[in-house]
């Protein structure tokens, strides 16, 4: 028997939020704090339950705090997160991050399970004057007949019942697999690897209360404590993912990852592979594209996604909520139907935005090639170099760290570092070799200084334009 939909009555708002998540949360916030009739619509209002974004960046933290959204990281049972232990072969560099010269004290990231996480923000968004909550699946944008601009959403309720909504915006933050991405763009992420996550119960990590990176091969293996009982791991795959459903991804787990990993956490990950869940998330990269669909606006993974070895992403979509916040104020643009004001704030986000977006994004891609360097002599080569150049301590820990962490927001500061890297890794390499080996070597200061320029350029010219 055919369920009919019945229609309700059309709301009319100042502004409409599709998805909340991280940024869409953080959206309804900024913007109903600021006198504007928000609608936050999700589509499953229960706790998510995901492998990823359980680590916030100091940057991130930062950005809340100028949300007003701070304590979000509270009460959740997270730990604080204070830099980074790097673990290659036997070896391990410690990568504190910097210390804040305004108050004298280390900047502290925090980790956590992601769905407590984002119950605290749902929470924290919804009891925000202006802001109303609906759950729904928004189905399509509704457009004006004369410009074809974005007024409004259509929605379905679980009972089938049939809602529209206008707003002379509407801020579409779905996330990495978005309905809505075609309404912006034709790229779609271009994924490299997958991630496979599960907990480790007990684990204690070398450094503790800091995230941690084994240089594995073929790919990085990532691990950060989300709760008392609880680190996180996450296995990067690259390429195709075994099937799970026939045991391969677990024999490649035991076979190829496990003999990587140091002893005292090979042992726990043994165990746990044979009792936990193991999960996947697609890795991938997608450059920003411009807004220019009128009344809509795309953010976060919906519209910009990175790898997330260095777990940026929180911290880039937090950020672009802050400078929206800035831009689209009640005080910049008193009415939302100004869609020429809209359109100008637009611009100006896009290229704002640069500065902390492009460093952190183009850190992350570079990271992971030269992290995933597996039988490729030339990124072996500034493989060994990166982990040298952290093991020199001073600026070439703080720097790198910095960008990492949101805190310094200067893409030259990443060319530098990066290009830093792969001279030390040039020299490292003489040094490794005899005699004998120098007129090879002399060939691979070109190779290397051409990888290096293919890894991290086009990332850098393709997200800063």
């Amino acid at each position: 028997m055919a369920v009919t939909s019945t229609q309700q009555p059309t709301s009319e708002y100042d502004i409409i939020v599709v998805g909340a998540g991280v940024v869409g949360c953080a959206a309804a916030r900024a913007f109903g704090k600021d006198g504007r009739k928000v609608l936050l619509i999700e589509r499953d209002w229960t706790q998510p339950d995901r492998i990823v974004g359980e680590l916030l960046q100091p940057g991130g933290v930062n950005a809340l705090r100028k949300l007003d959204m701070e304590d979000c990281v509270e009460n959740i049972d997270g730990i604080p997160c204070h830099g980074y232990g790097v673990i290659f072969k036997d070896t391990m560099v410690h990568i504190p991050y910097p210390i804040n010269k305004e108050t004298g004290k280390m900047e502290v990231g925090k980790s956590f399970h992601h769905g407590r996480f984002i119950q605290n923000l749902r929470q924290k968004a919804l009891k925000t004057e202006n802001v109303t909550m609906l759950e729904a699946t928004v189905n399509s944008m509704m457009r004006d007949e004369d410009d074809n601009a974005v007024i409004g959403v259509i929605a379905t309720k679980a009972d089938r019942t049939e809602i529209q909504a206008f707003a002379p915006l509407t801020i579409v933050a779905d996330g990495l697999f978005s309905k809505f991405r075609k309404e912006i763009t034709d790229l779609t992420p271009d994924v490299r690897s997958n991630f496979v996550g599960f907990v480790l119960k007990d684990l204690i990590l070398p450094y503790p209360e800091h995230g941690h990176v084994v240089l594995a091969k073929p790919s990085p293996v990532l691990l950060y404590q989300i709760s008392t009982h609880d680190t996180r791991i996450l296995v990067d795959v690259p390429g195709k993912l075994p099937s799970v459903s026939n045991g391969d991804l677990k024999s490649y787990l035991q076979n190829t990852v496990a003999p990587e990993l140091p002893e005292s956490i090979r042992v726990k990950f043994l165990e746990s592979l044979e009792t936990e869940r193991l999960r996947s998330m697609p890795n991938g990269w997608l450059p920003p594209s411009k807004n220019n669909t009128v009344g809509m606006i795309v953010l976060g993974d919906a519209m910009n996604v990175r790898h997330p070895l260095t777990g940026g992403g929180m911290t880039v979509g937090l950020s672009d909520v802050v400078s929206l916040q800035d831009l689209l104020s009640i005080e910049n643009v008193p009415s939302l139907t100004d869609r020429e004001a809209i359109v100008d704030g637009l611009q100006t986000f896009y290229w704002r935005r640069k500065n902390y977006c492009v460093a952190i994004n183009v850190l992350a891609m570079a990271l992971y090639a030269l992290f995933s360097a597996g039988d490729n002599e030339d990124l072996e080569i500034l493989q060994k170099g990166c982990f040298g150049y952290f093991q020199l301590g001073g600026e070439c820990v703080n720097g790198p760290v910095g960008l990492l962490s949101g805190l310094i927001q200067r893409p030259m500061v990443l060319v530098y570092h990066f290009f830093s890297v792969a001279f030390y890794s040039i020299q490292l390499n003489f040094k490794r070799g005899t005699w004998a080996d120098v007129p090879y070597n002399i060939w691979k200061t070109f190779t290397v200084l051409y990888t290096a320029c293919v890894v991290i350029l086009p990332y850098l010219l393709r997200e800063a334009r």
